[in-house]
């Protein structure tokens, strides 16, 4: 990455964990597609399952970066080639950075935008993007969901005075019948919004020195039985493909 100077140029400066690509989105509706990361410093949240605490604790803040919407995209278009390409928001919590200002600067040069977000907080630029996962996190996180922020986000997102189609999907990582359980609530809260269920990590890298693959595919194949013997049609189950691609590996 390149070296942030903290110039401010007409924006805020954002927090930057790190940017990486072109790779693929390892997982949710945009599974397989080619993309580069940005991924935000800072997050709301403290889930106990967490893979990229480096990007949460205030205690990695010294490793990131304040970085201004043209230092952010003079990177995706060096990392790009000068390609657009989609551009995925991630952290931490993206949305509690200023980044509608990088959204439109982008798509002034073709680019597209999808950001993975819990939904904690809801901002009125979630109009502007492209793709909007929003993730909430199951009771094996040990968080609590604000569903009215939750309710806020979609509404943001469907803001009747955007411009263009926004395609919106909830995602959320299973780990136990409690996890699943509360994905049968949310799918029932908003039917309207594509679901998309995962076999979680149980061994993220501050947690275990070797990722249980082997036990990541026997979740998956018991979650794909658990929703089949529920006649549950309407979810799409599928694997965190960089978890078996890459293990915990970063920037891939």
């Amino acid at each position: 990455m390149q070296t942030a100077q903290n110039i401010r140029v007409g924006t805020k400066t954002i927090q930057v964990s790190e940017i990486f690509g072109p790779t693929i989105q390892g997982e949710g509706a945009l599974i397989g597609k080619p993309t580069v990361f940005v991924r935000t410093g800072g997050c709301d949240y403290r889930c106990v399952w967490c893979d990229s605490l480096y990007a949460v604790l205030p205690e990695h803040k010294a490793e990131w970066q304040a970085m201004d919407t043209r230092q952010i995209f003079a990177e995706v278009e060096r990392l790009s080639g000068h390609t657009p390409v989609l551009v995925t928001l991630s952290g931490g919590n993206p949305a509690i950075q200023p980044l509608e200002g990088l959204i439109d600067l982008g798509h002034e040069h073709g680019y597209t935008f999808a950001i993975e977000t819990q939904g904690s907080v809801a901002q009125p630029w979630f109009s502007k993007l492209d793709y909007l996962t929003l993730s909430p996190k199951p009771p094996s996180s040990k968080q609590v969901t604000r569903w009215e922020r939750l309710d806020r986000s979609i509404l943001y997102a469907t803001n009747a005075g955007h411009e263009h189609e926004i395609q919106i999907n909830l995602k959320i990582v299973i780990f136990d019948e409690e996890d699943y359980a509360y994905a049968r609530y949310v799918a029932e809260r908003y039917p309207a919004v594509p679901m998309y269920l995962q076999a979680g990590n149980h061994t993220p890298p501050q947690q275990a020195k070797e990722i249980d693959i082997s036990g990541i595919l026997n979740r998956m194949d018991w979650l794909i039985q658990r929703t089949i013997a529920d006649r549950w049609y309407g979810v799409t189950v599928l694997p965190q493909l960089h978890t078996l691609l890459w293990g915990n590996k970063r920037g891939v």
